[in-house]
């Protein structure tokens, strides 16, 4: 699908491509949405591109993510989708900048393309071009991943009350600990690619700082340049410190189930040494006495029965009552 937007009356006003049609002449941004071959052909004639294919995207080689062609820049990088999901996933975007114009490239829908969408929908400030769209989309992926970190903060804060600030419990904790594990592993997943996210994005700006002479940024271009790469350099650290309270935080988790293996075991082994007594006086003696009144009972044998059956049964629900199995 192809979206043309271009600035009419203030506001950034998308418009569909559909087959055979052509693009505005007031295009400023051209968004690629899980592009056909056909809609690749549409772009590459008109604005004289290589658009680049799923597999090239996905590539990890700074020369094929990082490049100019021909005066166009391509610029690929890795934002943050579903972050709010079960299931946070990476999604690659090409960023192509020539002419004056920007044409993204992407196969997922991160959020950021939505937010910049809906706020430029409401206001779009006069003179926008595509490297303005491009600083303004970029902005917007960094200020979300510093939404995205927040949030992971306050999950993680609140993860940790539930491992040391607990007050205990008659059932045990080995479901509650289950969980804390699910909930850390899910919040490690996101961490890293939020992180991997920011260090794709902060080589793409420090792409575009680098080639800010030859683009003859203004001065307000490049201070802004200089804002992100110190933004995406604080949001690396505070993602690292997260991972490392994460790490932290599964380490004492752990050690939290060890202590409560502990414990379980300690109780076995003080009903092994009390039960031992009786056992060893049975045994030695094996209950055979002249005078014992069961033995001329009629239903001695089945109760004898019944008492077995009750002492295996009778452990075993007391030790799910206890949460121990």
């Amino acid at each position: 699908m192809i979206t043309a937007y271009c600035v009419r009356g203030g506001t950034l006003t998308s418009v569909h491509i559909g087959p055979g049609q052509a693009l505005p002449p007031d295009t400023v941004w051209i968004d690629l949405l899980r592009p056909s071959e056909g809609e690749d052909r549409i772009i590459e004639a008109a604005l004289g591109i290589s658009v680049p294919t799923r597999e090239e995207m996905v590539e990890i080689e700074p020369s094929s993510r990082l490049r100019v062609e021909n005066g166009a820049r391509y610029m690929t990088g890795s934002i943050v989708c579903n972050s709010e999901g079960e299931r946070p996933s990476l999604a690659e975007v090409s960023f192509i900048l020539t002419d004056g114009k920007l044409a993204t490239v992407r196969y997922d829908e991160p959020t950021p393309f939505r937010l910049l969408a809906a706020t430029l929908d409401r206001a779009c400030p006069g003179g926008m071009k595509g490297d303005r769209l491009l600083f303004a989309l970029l902005d917007t992926i960094i200020d979300r991943a510093a939404d995205i970190i927040e949030r992971l903060s306050a999950d993680i804060d609140a993860v940790s009350r539930q491992v040391f600030e607990r007050e205990p419990t008659r059932t045990g904790d080995s479901q509650r600990f289950r969980v804390i594990l699910r909930q850390l592993g899910r919040r490690g997943d996101l961490a890293s690619k939020v992180r991997e996210s920011l260090v794709s994005i902060g080589r793409l700006v420090t792409f575009l700082a680098t080639e800010g002479e030859a683009q003859r940024f203004d001065k307000e271009q490049k201070a802004l340049l200089k804002s992100m790469q110190r933004d995406v350099g604080s949001l690396n650290d505070h993602v690292s410190y997260i991972g490392n309270k994460i790490t932290f935080l599964l380490d004492a988790t752990l050690g939290m189930v060890g202590i409560e293996q502990n414990n379980i075991i300690k109780i076995f082994a003080v009903l092994s040494v009390v039960l031992m007594p009786p056992t060893l006086i049975a045994s030695v003696y094996g209950m055979n006495f002249q005078y014992m009144p069961e033995l001329n009972e009629h239903w001695g044998y089945p109760i004898a029965l019944a008492a077995m059956l009750a002492a295996a049964v009778v452990p075993y629900w007391f030790f799910k009552w206890k949460r121990w199995l």
